[in-house]
């Protein structure tokens, strides 16, 4: 019976210490998405500031139609960048099981890799605008164009970091719940065996 009691409290302190450590990989993923948001923000906010002097004091012409473009871009950059922001901000503290870890760190680093693939479309679709525009003697193309290809070449560097940063985080996670099979929710123990 003493020996039943004792793998018992191994099993619990076990799945008491992998709790702790899932804790502290969820609040860092957090952390580092909320983080990458006030970038994302900061971001935006220059954009719109620098895209609305600009385009304020444009003749006209390309330059216009580029601060105008950086401008609307800033802006949606804002915008998406507030609520994942407080979304992040929200999950820190917020306890997970092994396998919501796991889901939550896959779904934040598709979300950064899904990204980097759209920011190469915009990259393209800018240049293919500046094209239209030198080839066409069109203004509104070439500048519109030119701002599309410049927040795409951003996006990319900071889905880029984004997803390098997570998927470092995720490796780490996957090689430490491989590592940690028990699993302690508070009111159920959990141990899982690789066959």
């Amino acid at each position: 019976m003493g020996k039943i009691l004792a793998l018992a409290l191994v099993i619990i302190n076990l799945g008491a210490f992998a709790q702790d450590s899932l804790k502290v990989f969820n609040n860092t993923r957090n952390e580092t998405t909320a983080t990458g948001m006030k970038v994302l923000g900061g971001w935006g906010l220059a954009n719109v500031a620098a895209g609305a002097t600009g385009w304020s004091v444009s003749n006209g012409g390309q330059n216009r139609y580029f601060y105008e473009m950086t401008t609307i871009w800033g802006s949606i950059n804002f915008a998406i960048a507030i609520p994942a922001y407080l979304n992040a901000k929200r999950q820190i503290g917020v306890a997970f099981t092994s396998s919501g870890s796991l889901a939550a760190q896959q779904k934040i680093e598709k979300i950064f890799l899904v990204n980097g693939a759209l920011d190469v479309v915009y990259i393209g679709a800018g240049f293919y605008l500046d094209s239209r525009g030198s080839n066409n003697n069109n203004a509104q193309l070439k500048g519109y164009g030119l701002s599309v290809a410049l927040q795409g070449a951003f996006l990319l560097m900071f889905d880029a970091t984004m997803y390098r940063s997570q998927r470092g985080r995720g490796n780490k996670l996957r090689h430490f719940l491989e590592k940690n099979p028990v699993t302690f929710t508070g009111r159920s123990i959990g141990i899982g065996l690789h066959i």
